[in-house]
């Protein structure tokens, strides 16, 4: 969210002013004077952690080589698995969860689940007819198989994708509480089942 603000922040500047180059600092004090907490929406959001300062630079300037490989690490080091060794839930729950647009906006009740809004980003069931193409498509993302290394890697990129994209604009549906461990195991099952509509040919 903040690499967003800071990116519109930074075009508005390079619009309406002439000196070129705005600095960090009076970036964030823009922000810091723009924002107020709102509900659950509160200005906390706007503290970067390493991942984000990491990466609130353009593509043209990415993190060095040492610190994307230190900090995958640690991301990966801090995935947190299943208790139960099991990783798959209800597919057809999942597909709720995944459909789910709402959670985590000042307009958003905070009592409710959140969801993943998966299809903002990817295609899924072939028989969706409004999807985003930020990500790639997961549709017959199944056919992957359900090893072991599949199923870790999978819940993986959902816990935490930035332990393997460190620059990813995916959310990190467990490292930040978005979903509960229950519903990133439907989100599993919507993947992997073979009966899930992701896994269905037209």
């Amino acid at each position: 969210m903040r690499l967003m603000l800071r990116t519109g922040v930074l075009l508005a500047g390079a619009l309406t002013l002439s000196s070129g180059v705005v600095s960090s600092e009076r970036l964030d004090a823009v922000l810091e004077r723009s924002f107020a907490d709102n509900g659950q929406a509160t200005v906390d959001r706007l503290q970067q952690d390493p991942v984000q300062q990491a990466c609130h630079h353009s593509r043209s300037t990415p993190p060095d080589a040492a610190t994307a490989t230190s900090l995958r690490q640690e991301r990966l080091d801090a995935v947190v698995f299943p208790a139960d060794g099991d990783f798959l839930g209800d597919w057809q729950r999942g597909a709720e969860v995944a459909d789910n647009g709402r959670g985590l906006q000042s307009s958003d009740d905070p009592a409710q689940p959140n969801g993943g809004n998966c299809y903002a980003c990817h295609q899924l069931a072939p028989d969706e007819v409004a999807y985003g193409t930020l990500g790639p498509s997961l549709t017959g993302y199944g056919a992957r198989g359900q090893s072991e290394p599949m199923l870790r890697y999978t819940w993986t990129k959902l816990w935490d994708t930035h332990a393997y994209n460190l620059c990813s604009h995916m959310p990190r549906f467990g490292a930040q509480g978005i979903l509960t461990e229950q519903q990133l195991k439907d989100i599993m099952a919507f993947l992997l089942d073979p009966a899930s509509p992701v896994n269905q040919d037209l």
